[in-house]
């Protein structure tokens, strides 16, 4: 038997109980992967972390991502949540800059490749991430048709942005994009499982990012649903791993620059969180994909197993 100590944190907000909850677990390095993944179905969320000693002297942790049903090779809010929280353990000394601010570098080792999280800290405490994105978006194969997507999506293809066909983008974890004319349109889509156990039983994803130009705050350029229900969650109330990968399909409408946005996400269900997007844009691709956000610590405790 043995006792393996856990923190529940909400990532992507500054509020208690808004954003995406998150649970990380420590201490896990004698598990096997399918007793990792029953502990991520036992807590129910979209993502538990378990955070294991890292492979290399240049890392700080390695770390593997549960949904409630698979293992993920990336994700954005475990992995900036994570890294807020070894800093608010004081895992490792802040370093002072130049302006009298404080900072903390964290790289955790994904599946994806090393992740790197740089902390802004106030009084040795975390204020604000950002995650460097490891792979730049790519575009994948996606055959399915806007008429299909609508009918999984209990929507009509009169609500699909005719500048933005849906397609499949990926950073590491691959989301199908959807552009919508609305905000009325993103809150009233719904996914059918039936349809889409059907029509999505040979695409690169099962997980849908369904967004609009149309937000409801004045402060971001985006709003958002993700829906997953294949993988465990019905809907996720922020997803930096479909962020990072939304840079790939906005570049590619966008002219050369450096572009930066807010994404508004989790509204609908009462969890509301902000995502900020940052990346360079060259010739209609997107590199240098930076997700940042804040976190708010809510629980710890003892899986006694």
């Amino acid at each position: 038997m043995a006792d393996l100590r856990f923190y529940t944190l909400d990532v992507f907000t500054d509020t208690l109980f808004g954003g995406n909850p998150l649970a990380v677990v420590f201490g896990a390095e004698s598990l096997e992967p399918d007793r990792m993944q029953a502990i991520a179905a036992e807590f129910n969320l979209s993502e538990t972390m378990f955070v294991l000693p890292p492979a290399r002297k240049s890392s700080t942790r390695r770390v593997r991502i549960f949904t409630p049903r698979a293992q993920l090779p990336f994700a954005g809010h475990p992995t900036i949540g994570t890294a807020w929280l070894l800093a608010a353990l004081g895992t490792f000394e802040p370093v002072e800059n130049t302006s009298g601010e404080t900072s903390a570098r964290v790289v955790l080792e994904e599946a994806v490749g090393d992740v790197e999280v740089t902390l802004r800290m106030v009084a040795d405490q975390p204020v604000a991430a950002t995650m460097a994105v490891p792979v730049a978006p790519a575009r994948l194969a996606f055959s399915v048709q806007a008429a299909q997507l609508a009918s999984m999506l209990g929507l009509d293809a009169g609500d699909f942005h005719p500048d933005y066909e849906p397609c499949i983008y990926s950073c590491g974890t691959p989301f199908i994009f959807v552009c919508v004319n609305s905000a009325d349109a993103v809150g009233r889509a719904r996914a059918r499982i039936d349809v889409m156990e059907k029509l999505l039983a040979d695409a690169e994803s099962s997980m849908v990012f369904i967004f609009t130009f149309d937000t409801e705050s004045p402060s971001t350029q985006i709003h958002a649903r993700m829906f997953a229900p294949l993988m465990g969650i019905a809907e996720d109330p922020a997803t930096g791993g479909a962020v990072s990968a939304l840079a790939g399909v906005l570049a590619a409408r966008q002219s050369d620059g450096r572009h930066e946005l807010c994404v508004e996400q989790g509204v609908e269900m009462g969890r509301p969180s902000v995502l900020s997007l940052e990346y360079q844009c060259r010739e209609g691709q997107a590199s240098a994909v930076q997700v940042g956000g804040s976190c708010v610590r809510v629980s710890e405790g003892t899986l006694v197993l």
